[in-house]
């Protein structure tokens, strides 16, 4: 046979999965990522220290509404929960308020980091790291409030069962105690499952870093990672169980909240909707809060590259279908006030939508209903820095109502004689904006010190022919 009529070798290398949105682009060099920029790109933002004016602006802003926070803290211990605005029916007020609130923010970085994990979805990669700190934050930023408002917060040890000689014993019939264990225990988790996560990429910025301080802070916490085989194996072995462990987490933790309210027999509280409709509401809250911050993050430190206009156009899909369950939520409250006769059930649902709170109940349809879902439908809005910032906004503050509106059912329940009337004062306020001030502090000084994405996972995620989609093995040889 000539050599023309030998047939072709037949390539070894499997051929490449097309991909209609590439999750690794090349923005602003126009030139493809490898191993060295993708490493560079990321941890150059934590070892360089160069920090944009944004950073600064939103560092410094944090700053000061912490000491506003310290503040009102101080004056609280000095006189006690009577500064607030809390009485005899309303016992709850803002307090319980931004509980749920900050919860339900922190639903969304154990649902990117776990389920979607285990759901095999790569978009996550480039979202998860931040959202997970932003879930430790925020629960750090709700579990203040209901120590502060035990009124003896120096007491909060007795929630737990621990052996005494004064036969003091948490009430385990009681939803409050059930939201300890269930918080403790969802921080815990998270905590651990974000810095295992860590421990790849704090080991590459101790072998990048120049400056000694870094060299041993990095080299500490890295707890002697070499990137061995056998490390590989047992990290990704315990990062899967760990997802397993959290995903019932997504669903059992912000349930419990729920039995706060739904356990009671207060009308409009005693209902099975508020587990479903309170999980559906965190994630909602929580996606918002996580796009409302990786938008400008992204702007600020050029990585359009690896947070694109494609996960803002997956992520808007997420708060488009949790929206109408909340919505969905909403109907049925009403539906079943009005189809069960029950006169104080009705009467409590005509009492929100018209009494003296009516307001904050149509601000709450408004901010996280009309709008938002409006506006979700379109994908240039989804696609839209401006337009989905408006949309995450709209969505937090409609979400803050609906625990507001929640809440303030207790001013007027069955008996008229026992009606009241709540009005959040100056430090309910200031309460409130410095749990924003922690949250906003702790979450920058997070940008400054930890690569906010994973270096390790974006690396994986770049094709084979750029040093990809091989295993661990070829990008501990990167250059």
């Amino acid at each position: 046979m000539a050599t023309a009529e030998l047939p072709p070798a037949r390539s070894t290398e499997l051929p490449l999965e097309p991909e209609m949105h590439p999750l690794v682009k090349s923005v602003h060099t126009g030139q493809p990522h490898n191993l060295v920029t993708v490493g560079d790109a990321i941890g150059n933002v934590v070892l360089d220290g160069n920090h944009p004016r944004g950073w600064w602006l939103g560092f410094l802003a944090g700053f000061a509404m912490l000491q506003v926070l310290a503040l009102a803290v101080c004056w609280l211990f000095y006189m006690g929960v009577g500064i607030w605005g809390i009485n005899v029916p309303v016992a709850w007020g803002f307090a319980i308020v931004n509980f749920v609130w900050w919860i339900g923010i922190g639903h969304a970085g154990t649902l990117i980091s776990a389920v979607l994990l285990l759901l095999h979805q790569k978009w996550r990669t480039s979202i998860n790291r931040f959202s997970e700190a932003m879930t430790i934050f925020a629960v750090m930023c709700a579990g203040l409030f209901p120590l502060l408002h035990m009124g003896r917060p120096w007491f909060a040890y007795w929630l737990y069962p621990f052996p005494n000689v004064a036969g003091v014993w948490p009430q385990f019939r009681s939803p409050l105690t059930w939201d300890v264990f269930a918080v403790t225990t969802y921080f815990t988790v998270s905590l651990v499952f974000w810095y295992l996560g860590l421990v790849p990429d704090l080991a590459a910025l101790r072998d990048q870093a120049k400056k000694r301080w870094q060299r041993v802070v990095y080299g500490l916490l890295a707890l002697g990672w070499r990137g061995s085989a056998i490390h590989w194996r047992r990290y990704e072995k315990v990062y899967l169980i760990l997802g397993g462990i959290s995903t019932p987490l997504v669903l059992s933790v912000h349930t419990v909240v729920s039995f706060d309210f739904a356990v009671s027999i207060v009308p409009l509280w005693h209902a099975t909707i508020f587990p479903p409709f309170f999980v559906a509401g965190a994630i909602y809250s929580g996606f918002a809060m996580v796009v409302l911050i990786a938008i400008p993050v992204r702007k600020w430190y050029k990585l359009e590259d690896f947070f694109s206009d494609h996960h803002l156009d997956i992520m808007g899909k997420v708060m488009l279908a949790t929206g109408f369950l909340v919505t969905y939520g909403y109907f049925s409250e009403l539906w079943m006030a009005w189809y069960g006769h029950t006169l104080y059930e009705w009467g409590t649902t005509i009492e929100r939508m018209f009494g003296p709170y009516g307001w904050s109940y149509w601000c709450l349809i408004g901010f996280n209903c009309v709008f938002p879902l409006t506006a979700l439908w379109s994908r240039k809005m989804r696609v839209s820095p401006f337009w989905m910032s408006a949309i995450c906004i709209s969505v937090l503050i409609g979400m803050w109502f609906e625990r507001y509106v929640i809440v303030i059912t207790l001013a007027r329940e069955y008996l008229p004689s026992a009606w009241g009337h709540y009005a959040p004062t100056l430090w309910d306020y200031a309460t409130m904006v410095g749990s924003l001030g922690l949250f906003l502090f702790l979450f920058f000084l997070f940008l400054r010190y930890l690569p906010m994405i994973s270096i390790t996972e974006m690396r994986e995620l770049l094709p084979k022919k750029q040093g990809g989609g091989g295993g661990h093995s070829i990008m501990e040889n990167a250059p």
